[in-house]
């Protein structure tokens, strides 16, 4: 069902281009960590790399997603170092390779995502939505790029025991309120909002979320819904993340139907299907 009530935002700037989001889009994820609860130490190497990067294109991904720092419930934390190690040469040789392929850089650390910016990236996608480093919307101001705004609390090694809200919903369009509002003030114009599904919130909240992903309208920010293979999806089919696949695909669908404009996924191939079959004539537009 098509609503009208709220206007939301369905473009983003993209060196100096402008990307529709209209139509919904797909993030593909490149992990570069040992220790991601899917696809960790799968791409450690410059061939293996570029092949997943040239794989996801092919699929439908607009967006490639690259992260070095690894946001799983009780992850290992990383230095600065290592991180920059990690995905600052992926970054460099993806762009050398497929020069038009618009590359976000995950990370939490201003620092990280300046040289990212630097090196080709366009796009920063924090998890932690400034609070990890008090550089990082200042920053993000001063590149000039667009921005994805995550709901966290705490840090990936804490998370899981920061899950009590006296109103899930409200309280954390209150947290999108004031975080916005203070990156506009600081004249950021392309921002999306991601309300973290699995950060700080267990199964039944994230699965609330979801259910009422269409109130995040409100705001009148694009939204990118990162659901893959997650726990909330495996635990409760009784099976691995290995075998979430088809979970993510009817979750991803919803989301859809709930007003998501970018899917974050790790199987391209199966999220640009569920754009298509869902902007089929008959079943509406998204919300």
């Amino acid at each position: 069902m098509q609503n009208n009530v709220f206007y939301t935002n369905k473009t983003l700037h993209v060196r100096g281009k402008l990307v529709d989001l209209q139509t919904p889009r797909v993030m593909g994820i490149l992990n570069l960590t040992p220790d991601s609860f899917y696809d960790g130490g799968k791409f450690t190497d410059e061939k293996s790399i570029l092949t997943h990067v040239e794989n996801m294109l092919r699929d439908g991904a607009t967006f490639i997603d690259i992260g070095g720092y690894s946001s799983r419930p009780g992850a290992i934390h990383i230095s600065e170092a290592d991180e920059m190690n990690r995905v600052l040469p992926a970054i460099q040789s993806i762009s050398k390779k497929f020069p038009e392929a618009l590359l976000c850089i995950d990370t939490f650390r201003a620092s990280v995502a300046r040289r990212a910016i630097e090196s080709g990236a366009c796009i920063i996608n924090d998890i932690s939505g400034g609070e990890l480093d008090p550089l990082m919307f200042n920053t993000v101001a001063d590149l000039g790029v667009p921005y994805i705004l995550m709901h966290m609390r705490g840090t990936p090694q804490t998370m899981t025991t920061l899950t009590q809200y006296d109103n899930l919903l409200h309280d954390i369009v209150i947290y999108f309120q004031k975080k916005i509002s203070q990156l506009q003030n600081l004249g950021v114009k392309d921002i999306v909002i991601d309300p973290g599904f699995g950060f700080a919130k267990t199964a039944d909240q994230s699965y609330q979320i979801l259910e009422n992903l269409d109130y995040l309208q409100i705001l009148g920010m694009p939204i990118l819904a990162g659901l893959s293979r997650k726990s909330m999806i495996w635990k409760k089919l009784g099976t691995t993340p290995e075998g979430a696949l088809n979970g993510t695909t009817v979750l991803n669908t919803v989301a859809l139907l709930r007003g998501a404009s970018i899917l974050r996924v790790h199987d391209v191939k199966e999220a640009h299907e569920c754009l298509l079959l869902t902007r089929s004539p008959g079943l509406g537009k998204q919300v």
